[in-house]
């Protein structure tokens, strides 16, 4: 089961772009992903987001690490720097056959390209579920968290556009607080890589 789920990650990461985002050429200037990343694409993300299993995930996790402390968490984050040059991955594996892993890389292959990496964190900014493989497991130094889960649960955060040279397209990230239930409480925070180039073809195509 863990080397399917592996696999099924690893497929989706591989998956080619649609063909126009790949033989896209950068733009003079960079899209603005404040813009082009709307309420509808938010509420879209927010769809999956709201689901038992993401909830689950996210708290069991905080209860696991409830104690655990600044040390453990860079201990935790160097292991997963290693593993990423090695053959003996269990830190990485357990977490990519995780079943929120496993959710979030059906969400991201049906989504059909507008979603290049999704990835899931526990309060203390540490990978519950992924996507893709990132490269580092402690997300709490970075905006991504900062602005988004320690702000509140409604928080939204919209990093500025990239040009990815390797795939032709242009990119930028959307971070949301993980709330409980009632939307009140905030669990944990989210990170959706969005492929702009798609969607602006996407809204381009709904406009003409």
């Amino acid at each position: 089961m863990r080397k399917c789920a592996i696999a099924i990650i690893l497929a989706v990461a591989a998956t080619p772009l649609p063909v126009a985002a790949q033989d896209a050429a950068p733009d003079p200037a960079a899209p603005d992903p404040h813009v082009l990343i709307d309420d509808a694409v938010i509420a879209d993300v927010r769809d999956f987001l709201e689901t038992e299993i993401v909830r689950l995930s996210v708290t069991n996790q905080n209860e696991r690490h409830a104690d655990i402390d600044d040390d453990d968490i860079q201990m935790l984050d160097r292991q997963w720097r290693t593993e990423r040059e090695t053959a003996d991955m269990p830190l990485i594996a357990a977490t990519l056959s995780s079943p929120l892993s496993v959710f979030l890389t059906r969400v991201q292959a049906q989504a059909l390209g507008l979603y290049v990496e999704i990835f899931v964190t526990d309060d203390k900014g540490l990978n519950v579920g992924q996507s893709a493989i990132t490269s580092d497991y402690w997300q709490g130094d970075e905006a991504k968290f900062q602005k988004t889960f320690p702000v509140g649960p409604d928080a939204v955060f919209i990093d500025a556009a990239e040009w990815d040279d390797a795939q032709k397209i242009w990119r930028a990230q959307l971070n949301l607080t993980v709330t409980d239930a009632t939307g009140a409480r905030p669990l944990g925070a989210t990170t959706i890589e969005i492929n702009l180039t798609e969607l602006m073809r996407r809204k381009a195509a709904i406009a003409s």
